[in-house]
């Protein structure tokens, strides 16, 4: 264990340590112990200096730990699914893409304290603070792959979004395709689904993760900046301190979803898919293959694609693109 993740582990329950104190734990010098604190505070914790007392988190967060997510798992889960937490790691998609793919059945969940090269959709960077945030990635296999593939990442959004509300989440809401945002559609998260399949044999498939637990306006300035309005799950009534909790939920949610995805398609999740759509009766841009495109937001049909109605009244149907909204160029 590196000495930043043994000091950042030892200071997520809140309390003050002295430099002291963590070093003679970590069997260190207090030097060490203060260049592991700054090196912390540049990865995004929010760590107080307390003259003659120590240090102590601005926010108390809990630090991942795969044994208690594994146990929190449902039992018809947890005996098919492999769970483990890495302290940095450059993408969990890509670790498990690379990664000797599981059976069909089987599921292989990575998360990570500190994601380095995080991804959304197009090769976008997702940014994340160290506690402050959730983000993973689960592979499985499909064989025979089912036949609504498309629409995966929407049965995903509603998994999420029921494990969210379960934990106390209120107003979350779905924008087509990828995001789990407000109903003001500031963004809460992303879904990233990446597949690797050959002729005749299973698909491997891997579904990345990426929640705001908690943000600071310095951290949403900076998300600002990139284009995106966003804001966290805190702010929503999720109780964030307890990470390791609302990991096994969504966990949870998003494996029995998959599996019900494997034997019945899209059309058990369609409903709440509508239910939670932020961009019906919207007024946005679509950013695609074929260029931009502008008109009327009408929902999704039975395969998951996007329904926009041009100024003429026409009907196109989307399965792929980027999606604004077109009265505050929100993406």
């Amino acid at each position: 264990m590196t000495l930043a993740r043994e000091i950042f582990r030892a200071l997520a329950d809140g309390d003050v340590h002295s430099g002291e104190a963590l070093a003679e734990t970590a069997g260190v010098t207090r030097s060490a112990v203060w260049k592991a604190i700054e090196q912390l505070r540049e990865l995004g914790l929010e760590i107080e200096a307390q003259t003659n007392r120590g240090y102590r988190l601005a926010s108390p967060c809990e630090a991942l730990d795969a044994q208690r997510i594994r146990e929190a798992l449902m039992p018809s889960i947890r005996h098919s699914t492999m769970v483990n937490v890495e302290w940095e790691i450059d993408s969990t998609n890509g670790a498990l893409l690379s990664a000797v793919p599981p059976s069909p059945g089987q599921f292989v969940v990575l998360l990570c304290e500190n994601q380095t090269g995080g991804r959304g959709r197009r090769g976008r960077a997702w940014r994340s603070a160290l506690g402050d945030s959730l983000c993973f990635s689960i592979a499985t296999s499909f064989e025979p792959l089912p036949r609504d593939l498309p629409a995966l990442t929407l049965v995903v959004g509603t998994c999420i979004r029921a494990a969210l509300r379960r934990r106390g989440a209120r107003d979350v809401a779905l924008k087509w395709p990828n995001d789990l945002v407000t109903p003001t559609i500031e963004k809460l998260g992303g879904i990233l689904v990446e597949l690797r399949a050959e002729a005749g044999g299973p698909g491997h498939v891997v579904i990345g993760v990426g929640l705001n637990l908690r943000l600071t306006e310095a951290a949403k300035q900076r998300i600002a900046e990139t284009g995106t309005i966003a804001s966290d799950l805190a702010r929503c009534g999720v109780e964030v301190d307890t990470r390791n909790a609302i990991a096994a939920e969504i966990i949870d949610r998003c494996i029995e979803g998959l599996m019900q995805f494997a034997r019945e398609g899209f059309a058990p999740f369609l409903e709440s898919w509508r239910s939670a759509d932020a961009l019906f009766n919207q007024s946005v841009r679509v950013f695609d293959g074929a260029g931009e495109r502008e008109g009327l937001a009408r929902g999704i049909d039975e395969q998951g694609a996007l329904q926009i109605e041009t100024s003429q009244g026409q009907r196109m149907s989307l399965i792929g693109g980027e999606v604004s909204v077109r009265r505050e160029g929100r993406s």
